[in-house]
């Protein structure tokens, strides 16, 4: 039996709580996730954990603040003019938005400040600096 790798297409159920307050479950709704590691749909720091891991291991880690997704980088924070939004669009403090970048990809971004002038909006991670407890059960490694 071959243990994880990058490259290795993984099923599992996850758990991945941060403050008390359980974030994804898939052992609760019983849908197993696979996807390929290093195929950029899980964090790497995420994804280091699970290198050789094998099929039935199950683990559970309780990750420090910044160990899962980072500590906040203040270069991530930026002011944007608010004519750059649609008239239409509610602003709010904590509204977590996509914006569309010129190359094609998107980037999500939380408003932190509204003024007359400009949005303050933070491209961090929504759990960078917060401890993660981050639970896996390996159902298949291919």
């Amino acid at each position: 039996m071959s243990g994880i790798r990058p490259g290795s297409r993984v099923t599992l159920h996850y758990r991945l709580a941060c403050q008390d307050q359980v974030l994804v479950d898939t052992f609760a709704d019983q849908e197993a996730e696979t996807f390929i590691l290093g195929g950029g749909d899980i964090d790497p720091r995420l994804e280091a954990l699970l290198l050789d891991l094998v099929a039935g291991d199950r683990r559970t880690w309780n990750l420090d603040p910044g160990e899962a997704f980072g500590h906040l980088d203040p270069a991530l924070v930026h002011d944007l003019p608010r004519q750059d939004f649609a008239p239409d669009t509610e602003l709010r403090e904590g509204l977590q938005m996509a914006f569309h970048l010129p190359n094609g990809q998107s980037l999500n971004g939380i408003v932190r400040e509204i003024s007359p002038d400009t949005v303050r909006v933070d491209f961090n991670h929504p759990l960078a600096s917060l401890p993660v407890d981050f639970e896996v059960q390996i159902l298949a490694v291919e």
